[in-house]
């Protein structure tokens, strides 16, 4: 055997992909960013009709897109049903187009797979979650599930945007108790670094 054979580890982890659209994408990509787990966080665009949309068409509602995170991470470290649950503690999934003050559809909750696995998963987590939310009396889930389609990047000052402005007013009044709940709720997922 040779040396080299020796140093090659036996199994390589892939990173892994899931998109999500819970409200405004500060408040999901500053969560995620925290997880242990997660390499990537992208804000972005996703599932509209216009190739490209800037910032203010999609605000505008016109071009069907919603905002989302691309999350990449290792699933060796955290699984897609883990990232699922965080989802669903720290986004309202049963306000249609809308996470609090933000209305629109842009705003509205998604789950935007890239496979039947993928797919499968997520429909298996939202049933579970609809239960526990019917048991309490509490609504009814509204989160898509469908493919990912015509996702674009966010433009660069939407990326690590509650990082980079922690005091601005909406960061600090609504991305940051979503930040805290997370801390409280997965203690154990907060990387060590955070």
């Amino acid at each position: 055997m040779n040396s080299q054979a020796l140093t090659t580890p036996t199994s390589l982890s892939t990173l892994t992909t899931l998109t999500l659209g819970g409200g405004c994408f500060w408040c999901l990509e500053a969560v995620y960013e925290l997880v242990d787990g997660v390499t990537a966080v992208e804000s972005g665009y996703c599932n509209g009709h216009v190739h490209q949309p800037t910032y203010e068409q999609v605000c505008s509602g016109d071009t069907g897109h919603a905002e989302v995170v691309k999350l990449s991470f290792d699933p060796a470290r955290i699984t897609t049903r883990e990232l699922l649950e965080i989802f669903f503690v720290i986004h309202d999934p049963t306000t249609l187009n809308r996470q609090g003050n933000d209305v629109g559809t842009q705003y509205r909750s998604g789950i935007y797979v890239t496979g039947p696995e993928q797919e499968s998963l997520a429909r298996e987590v939202v049933a579970e979650v609809q239960a526990v939310l019917s048991a309490r009396g509490a609504g009814r889930v509204v989160t898509e599930i469908v493919p990912l389609a015509n996702y674009s990047r966010a433009e660069d000052y939407h990326q690590h945007y509650f990082a980079n402005h922690p005091g601005q007013g909406y960061c600090a009044f609504v991305v940051a108790p979503k930040v805290e709940k997370f801390r409280r709720t997965f203690a154990a997922r907060v990387k060590r670094s955070a």
